[in-house]
């Protein structure tokens, strides 16, 4: 049984007291032991075309290629068939990283900034293939900060360096750009090619100031956002007076967290709020990671994206074959085989 306080396996705790190289070794190895297999492969091109992944059958027409021709379907069928292929096309991702403020809280395993980090590199090395290239924006009260796209693992290492190595906020520190301004600016550098989008914050800023231009975002390229929480911005514990400062506007004060009414008044905003992001994540059309910094994130990755997966099948099955009479079987997963 786990100590109270002590990491579990696989979570990065206290990332900033690691040298950055044995951070980063220590975040890669986690990645590849535990997410590798599971997540990984090749990104599929949007459109049909020459490729390696079949795709789905079709009748043969003069002036297909016979090499394509599949020989089971035909001799299920009478009919002779071939076999699309969906093209193979390099990914381009962008990470927008908010290391505001507000990020440099955590009362679990990690701060929240150590998470955000950690997301930034699964999606990073599971991406990473030949041709691949990842670019990022990250929040900073110094300035919104601009890392190009670009190919190849040690571009990959500068960044994930460069995001531990960033400098801590003050509270009340003035200055840098807004989530919706980062989206924005996401919009403008991202390009009119279709990508991934991930988007790494708490979300704590109004809805209303960034949920139009995400929704923007969404039509383009596909969107990943990734909600940091922490377990005490959802409930306050009984601890006596306990003083709190707001990290963005440096403000402070002392509150009784003895009374059970105001405990319970912070939960239900708490509820409110988490509930109104969702909301407008799901309108603007982004898929929802939340990871908690008292939680297990390599688990809620794995989750989120075999959940994400079932949607997928369930929402476009596999054509039914002309000739075969036997019912689909059920496939591990609750997916239709």
């Amino acid at each position: 049984m786990t100590p109270p306080g002590a990491p579990e396996r696989g979570i990065p705790v206290g990332f900033r007291e690691l040298a950055p190289e044995r951070a980063l070794k220590r975040l890669e190895l986690v990645i590849v032991r535990r997410l590798d297999g599971l997540l990984q492969g090749d990104h599929l091109g949007l459109l049909p075309g020459q490729g390696s992944e079949a795709a789905e059958g079709r009748e043969y027409q003069a002036g297909d290629d016979v090499r394509a021709m599949d020989w089971n379907l035909t001799a299920r069928t009478t009919v002779p068939h071939v076999r699309d292929r969906i093209a193979d096309r390099e990914l381009e991702t962008w990470a927008l990283v908010d290391a505001t403020a507000s990020m440099d809280f955590g009362t679990g395993r990690a701060e929240k900034r150590d998470l955000a980090v950690a997301a930034v590199a699964a999606v990073a090395f599971l991406t990473e293939r030949t041709g691949n290239r990842i670019g990022a924006q990250v929040l900073h009260p110094s300035g919104l900060r601009h890392v190009p796209a670009r190919t190849g693992r040690a571009h990959l290492l500068a960044l994930l360096r460069s995001l531990l190595a960033l400098p801590r906020s003050e509270p009340g520190e003035q200055g840098g750009d807004t989530l919706g301004e980062g989206i924005g600016f996401m919009l403008r550098t991202a390009g009119r090619r279709r990508g991934l989008a991930v988007v790494v914050s708490d979300f704590l800023e109004d809805v209303a100031s960034w949920e139009r231009r995400l929704t923007r975002l969404a039509h383009r390229h596909q969107v990943l956002a990734v909600e940091i929480v922490d377990p005490r911005e959802l409930a306050l514990p009984d601890v006596g007076l306990l003083a709190v400062v707001d990290p963005e506007s440096g403000r402070r004060r002392e509150i009784s967290t003895a009374n059970p009414r105001l405990r319970l008044r912070y939960a239900e905003a708490a509820r409110e709020q988490r509930a109104a992001i969702a909301a407008a994540l799901r309108r603007a059309g982004a898929a929802h990671l939340r990871l908690r910094t008292d939680r297990d994130w390599i688990r809620d990755i794995v989750e989120h994206v075999l959940t994400q997966r079932r949607i997928a099948h369930a929402a476009n099955p596999p054509p039914r074959r002309s000739g075969m009479t036997a019912a689909p079987t059920e496939a591990p997963g609750g997916g239709a085989a």
